[in-house]
């Protein structure tokens, strides 16, 4: 072999290392923090979620539906500034699958991250997560293939199917992000350079609500998730305080037969002048003051 053949080899593993710094995988779990578990699992049920396990020694569940995880906490603190969980869930972490979870950890940290100073107990695992938008965190697990996390910290619940199917090919799209006024910049260059997210192309826009930034992830095609970057309206204030994770993006390669399915189940969507269900995608409607899911075309 030449030298210049081992050359374009070395660059071509450098530069696929570089895309992916922290070796992402996709989206192991959502997380909810509420005060009312019970109303929110209802909502997460007719979406086709499953309520599988118990968390040990916190008043946590987990619902899952295909390969999508959602943790419902209404343990107090919830959330990391040791506020209680509010009437209103909110979306109060995101957790990333990585190749190391140790060594995502310390990237994020050499390149300005803030570290989630961990609540551990007894016979609990000590997931790594920095700070996240407003009072979110992020958490990266490398335990999701053969031996995952809930195998230590939850108890799955007798009797239930611990993989139910998901409803029309429904999986993690991505989440949506509320920002501050000229605040777009800021958060692209923080999911750029901590995580090798890359910008979206503005002519290539998903779904029926293509407002904003759109980020995609440096995973794998079968686990890339996106994020959507919105600021508020061009009239409205300064609201940097009111920055958070908005909702969850549902793909599915059938949108129209997924809302069908969605809809028997009780789901109703919004039907509007400006936002109606079409083959691109659906809004449902919004529960418990804050609870939405968007659902977006896409072939997995």
């Amino acid at each position: 072999m030449s030298t210049s053949l081992q050359t374009s080899a070395t660059d071509r593993e450098s530069i696929l290392e570089a895309a992916n710094p922290l070796g992402l995988d996709g989206i192991e779990f959502i997380e909810y923090a509420t005060a009312k578990p019970q109303a929110l699992g209802q909502v997460l049920e007719m979406m086709g979620f499953r309520p599988i396990a118990r968390h040990r020694s916190r008043e946590v569940m987990l619902y899952r539906q295909g390969g999508m995880n959602v943790i419902v906490n209404a343990h107090i603190p919830a959330l990391p500034n040791g506020a209680l969980p509010t009437d209103q869930p909110v979306l109060a972490a995101v957790a990333l699958r990585v190749r190391d979870a140790a060594a995502a950890y310390a990237h994020a940290l050499e390149r300005g991250a803030w570290a989630v100073p961990p609540r551990v107990e007894v016979m609990e695992l000590n997931i790594p997560a920095i700070h996240g938008v407003g009072k979110s965190r992020i958490y990266f697990v490398d335990r999701y293939d053969k031996f995952s996390i809930y195998d230590v910290d939850f108890v799955p619940i007798p009797t239930v199917d611990q993989h139910p199917p998901a409803v029309a090919g429904l999986h993690f799209f991505g989440l949506v992000q509320y920002i501050g006024n000229d605040r777009t910049e800021d958060w692209a260059e923080f999911y750029r350079e901590l995580f090798g997210f890359t910008d979206l192309p503005a002519e290539q826009r998903f779904g029926i609500l293509p407002k904003g930034r759109i980020l995609r992830s440096p995973c794998p095609a079968s686990s890339r998730f996106y994020l959507q970057l919105i600021e508020p309206e061009a009239t409205v204030l300064d609201v940097e305080g009111d920055e958070g994770l908005q909702r969850i993006g549902l793909g599915s390669p059938d949108v129209l037969a997924a809302v069908s399915e969605l809809v028997q189940r009780g789901v109703e969507f919004v039907e509007s002048r400006g936002v109606h269900t079409e083959d691109r995608g659906a809004l449902t409607k919004t529960w418990m003051g804050s609870v939405s899911f968007e659902l977006v075309h896409n072939e997995r």
